[in-house]
C-alpha cells in the first residue's frame, strides 16, 4: 500500500512503513457507518480520502452533530475509546466515499513514545477537535439559528470544495436539532434574500452568502 505523499509532511519515514505494514486500509460509501454508539472500538480511523461526520446522542436520543473529519485527519474519540477499551459514545458516517487506514489499537501508545511525530499528531488532533467541539457549543449557546445554519452550509462548502451542497432539509435540521420546518423556512429566507438557490436535496450556494 502506498500512502499519499502528504504524509510525508506528518510523520517519520519509519513510521509511515510501520503504517503502510500494519494499517488497514478500508472504503466506505456515502452513508455507511464507521463507527456506531455502544461498540467496541478497535483500529483508529486515519482519513486519507473523503468526510465522515461524527454524531453524539444525547439524554434524550437525540443526536447532535459534533465535528467533522476529513483527510489527514483522525477521531480523537476513537483514540481514547481505543486507548480505555470502551465502548464508543459517538457514530461516525462516510458523508461521500471515504478511505482510511484502521490503526490499530496495539500501536497507539508503543508509538507515543517511539516517534515524536506521532505524539505531536495525536495532541493536535485532540487541540483540533477540542476546539470544534467548543465552537459548536458557542453556536448553539450564543448563535441565532439562522446564522447557525449560515455557518453550517459555510462548512460544508469548505468541506467539499463546492458550492452544491447535496443535503435535505431534514437531515440539516436532524444534525443541527431542530425542526425540519423550521430549517425549511430558514433555507426559504436565505433564497429570497438572494444567497442562496433551493433545488430538491440540493443547495447552491451563492456569493451574497459570504456578505
Amino acid at each position: 500500500m502506498i500512502l499519499d505523499k502528504q504524509l510525508a509532511n506528518i510523520f517519520e519515514p519509519n513510521l509511515i512503513k510501520e503504517i503502510e505494514a500494519l494499517g488497514e486500509p478500508k472504503t466506505y460509501k456515502e452513508g455507511d457507518i464507521i463507527m456506531d454508539y455502544d461498540k467496541h472500538i478497535r483500529m483508529m480511523p486515519f482519513i486519507t480520502k473523503g468526510t465522515v461526520k461524527v454524531l453524539r446522542k444525547d439524554e434524550n436520543g437525540k443526536e447532535l452533530l459534533l465535528y467533522y473529519l476529513s483527510s489527514s485527519e483522525s477521531c480523537s474519540m476513537a483514540y481514547s475509546c481505543c486507548m480505555e477499551a470502551k465502548k464508543s459514545e459517538v457514530k461516525a458516517i462516510a458523508e461521500d466515499n471515504v478511505e482510511l487506514i484502521g490503526i490499530p489499537h496495539s500501536k497507539l501508545d508503543e508509538w507515543l513514545c517511539k516517534y515524536p511525530s506521532w505524539k505531536t499528531y495525536i495532541m493536535r488532533s485532540f487541540n483540533d477537535r477540542f476546539n470544534e467541539m467548543l465552537r459548536s457549543i458557542e453556536s448553539i449557546a450564543f448563535h441565532k439559528l439562522d446564522q447557525r445554519l449560515v455557518n453550517y452550509l459555510k462548512e460544508k462548502q469548505r468541506l467539499t470544495g463546492s458550492s452544491i451542497i447535496k443535503a435535505s432539509h431534514y437531515l440539516i435540521a436532524d444534525e443541527m436539532a431542530t425542526s425540519r420546518v423550521v430549517i425549511s423556512r430558514l433555507l426559504k429566507q436565505l433564497e429570497n434574500d438572494g444567497k442562496v438557490i433551493l433545488y430538491r436535496n440540493e443547495i447552491k450556494l451563492l456569493k451574497a452568502i459570504n456578505e
